[in-house]
């Protein structure tokens, strides 16, 4: 290979519309000329194509001409940004994004929906998938909380290493699966003020502990890409650090794949961060800190690359081991076998019935209820007034990292569930966007005549950087980074009449993150989280409203009173009181904690056991005990198993999430619930990114209940 063939592989393109219009043509040119390695046709907002048939029609075009016009005739990689779903094909199935996902607790069933995902995504046309998020949500006036899955450093990993099972299956070279990109490495998710891409100021304690967890879980299922993050970390941009790509990445963490850059984080080290002059030195930096390839900007980072290895400013073995990583991940996913798809199969698989079935499935566990005062189940035979922003829109519904402008019939609405699974009279009253009035007036005549008003409110569709563009995305100026967590004025408004009427109100959150609801919460009834609930949301709504499926899902992140009481984390540390523990005030709280979420029925925790009290720094012990449905519904329940280092050699969380199991049970049905724990669920992260528990005694604990073990010396 010539250095420009090299560097051809290492480079991305992509074709559509965002800061500047690209066809296909333009693609075309680039892949002749310099024969870049890797598309991204669609995955995104300004996508040039979105229709199953088109997207499989340029995939297997621009590989026709990467294979018949190239001297070496190299098959491209296509990449997209299937985070919940492969919603960015007008035509795919969409799960609840990240927060929903996590809100289910079932690592099988989130490895299932990632197993869709990848089977979607590659049948029409992509292997790699940009996904999934590893960050740990621990700002949520930040834009991008709803991709993650929650403040639980160890949820987040467990989730992660489902997605990541799920993604890549049995082997990149099968034909439903695709190659994993963990991201964002290795801190992006507490920006500072929630502005996304602001710096991120953490101790390399918190580093190891709070934001490496889940890209470990990541790396040890054998991950095949990681994306940095935007951010400077301790004042270095992570595009440029070797420290983070290269010593801790590849040296301590022993990640072998690619790392590919995030979309405009090469431009950025001179653009914003100011450490590099121009595009020429940050592309220098980026290589020899250990980025393998360019998202974006393939004809000039292609060409300044080539003459910095001419130069010998980057070492050509620095390209050699770039190359030979890309080109083994080809190999891998079989493309030298096999580059195309074929459009009939694409046809049947991407939102094909079973799928949808199955994205039902987990926007039913995902449905967190966060009170009840036995409002709900509701009656089938009432009659419902169904109102809000968020009541009738799909493409809200969808959330970020979907098609904005395609969402139509194939989505189920929350009215369409609840006009399907009501017998009485529903009557349908928008009353509000998501910021301005539409006729309020008529919602609360309209609930004057029902035995009930459900009133969906929240948040729009958005991406991060990219506000939402279309009519029915409009946000406050502020979406989606926010400075506060309120509603806006208008759904506040609309919310406040309804309830002013005296007509019983449930009301419905549809969100990316948590939001300041403690008026709602004093005054409603029943408050029903449903995160962004994907295609077929409405209907698992509807279902849960109705009784017809038993809320079993958990809160992944807590719930604060208003943006002045962050951070509520669960996982805070502990702080002396000099005056005395009263002077603690309780609206520090959050309004609704970390694992929170109601049932219909009831269970009961029989006695807590451990399988070992005394454990070695990498042993194992067994927390066990019975769980009972008490109640007369069928449902289902998390078992959370905490953990207290009691005599750390440094300061640790007041606790931490360390063990968790999912079961679902019949009424008067009883299972004995086993939850493993082992020095990594327990143990902190050193300095040379190994796991364990240092020596001493741990208290677990399920609900009120606690036993302590013992974490033994390691003998010699």
């Amino acid at each position: 290979m010539t250095v420009e063939e090299k560097v051809g592989q290492l480079v991305g393109t992509w074709a559509g519309q965002l800061e500047e219009f690209k066809s296909v043509e333009d693609v075309e040119d680039e892949i002749v000329e310099s024969a870049v390695g890797a598309v991204a046709s669609f995955g995104w907002a300004g996508a040039l194509d979105s229709r199953i048939d088109d997207v499989v029609e340029t995939v297997n075009h621009l590989q026709e001409v990467a294979l018949s016009k190239t001297r070496l005739g190299i098959p491209l990689l296509f990449n997209v940004d299937a985070v919940h779903g492969h919603a960015y094909v007008a035509e795919g199935t969409a799960f609840p994004n990240g927060l929903g996902m996590a809100a289910t607790w079932d690592e099988d069933g989130v490895e299932s929906a990632a197993a869709v995902t990848a089977t979607e995504v590659r049948k029409s046309g992509a292997q790699q998938n940009y996904s999934p998020t590893c960050d740990v949500a621990r700002e949520p006036r930040w834009g991008r909380t709803f991709e993650t899955f929650g403040e639980s450093p160890f949820l987040c990993g467990r989730m992660a290493g489902a997605m990541v099972r799920g993604y890549q299956g049995d082997g990149l070279d099968d034909s439903n699966s695709v190659a994993a990109t963990a991201k964002h490495f290795p801190a992006y998710s507490e920006p500072a003020r929630g502005e996304d891409t602001a710096p991120v100021e953490v101790s390399s304690y918190l580093l190891r502990n709070v934001f490496l967890p889940s890209f470990l879980d990541a790396i040890d299922e054998g991950v095949a890409s990681v994306m940095p993050c935007y951010n400077a970390i301790d004042g270095k941009p992570a595009h440029a650090s070797r420290e983070y790509l290269t010593d801790l990445l590849r040296g301590k963490l022993g990640f072998d794949g690619t790392v590919v850059s995030d979309w405009n984080g090469v431009r950025m080290l001179h653009e914003d961060h100011h450490v590099a002059s121009d595009h020429r030195e940050s592309v220098r930096m980026t290589r020899n800190a250990g980025l393998d390839v360019a998202s974006v900007d393939a004809v000039a980072h292609a060409d300044h690359l080539a003459s910095l290895v001419e130069a010998g400013a980057v070492a050509e073995h620095v390209l050699d081991e770039s190359v030979r990583r890309v080109l083994d991940l080809k190999f891998r996913l079989g493309l030298f076998e096999d580059a195309f798809v074929d459009a009939n199969e694409a046809r049947d698989v991407v939102g094909a019935e079973a799928h949808r079935a199955e994205a039902l499935e987990t926007a039913r566990k995902s449905m967190t209820l966060l009170q009840n005062d036995d409002t709900l189940p509701l009656d089938p035979a009432a009659d419902v007034l169904v109102a809000g922003p968020n009541a009738d829109n799909p493409i809200h519904q969808l959330g970020g990292w979907s098609v904005p402008d395609e969402a139509g019939t194939d989505v189920i609405s929350i009215k369409d569930g609840i006009e399907s699974a009501c017998d009485g009279t529903v009557t349908y009253e928008q009353g509000t966007t998501i910021t301005e009035a539409v006729d309020i007036d008529a919602a609360v005549e309209a609930a004057k005549d029902a035995d009930i008003a459900v009133v969906a409110v929240g948040e729009n569709w958005y991406i991060h950087e990219f506000g939402p563009t279309a009519e029915s995305g409009t946000a406050p100026d502020e979406f989606p980074n926010r400075t506060t967590l309120e509603l806006p004025d208008a759904q506040r408004d609309l919310v406040t009449a309804l309830y002013e009427t005296g007509t019983p109100v449930v009301g419905v959150l549809v969100t990316g993150r948590p939001l300041a609801v403690e008026w709602m919460a004093a005054n409603l009834p029943s408050l029903l989280l449903a995160y962004y609930p994907g295609t077929m949301g409405g209907q698992a709504v509807a279902e849960t409203l109705f009784g017809a499926c038993d809320p079993g899902g958990r809160l992944p992140i807590s719930f604060p009173r208003s943006a002045s009481h962050l951070p509520t984390r669960f996982n805070h540390f502990p702080h002396p009181t000099p005056i005395g523990p009263d002077e603690h005030l309780p609206s520090y709280d959050p309004l609704f904690e970390f694992g929170h979420g109601l049932s219909y029925t009831a269970f009961e925790f029989g006695s807590m056991t451990v399988t070992n009290e005394r454990m070695s720094p990498h042993g194992t012990t067994t927390v066990e005990l019975p769980v009972e449905n008490v109640g007369d519904r069928h449902g289902s329940t998390v078992v959370q198993v905490y953990v207290t280092d009691q005599a750390g050699t440094r300061v640790t969380p007041v606790r931490e999430l360390c063990g968790f199991e999912r079961v679902s049970l019949d009424p008067g049905a009883t299972e004995t619930v086993s939850v493993p724990i082992d020095a990594a669920s327990i143990g902190r992260v050193d300095e040379t990114g190994r796991v364990s528990a240092i020596p001493g005694e741990y208290t677990l604990r399920v609900g009120e209940q606690a036993v302590t073990i013992t974490v033994e010396p390691k003998s010699d």
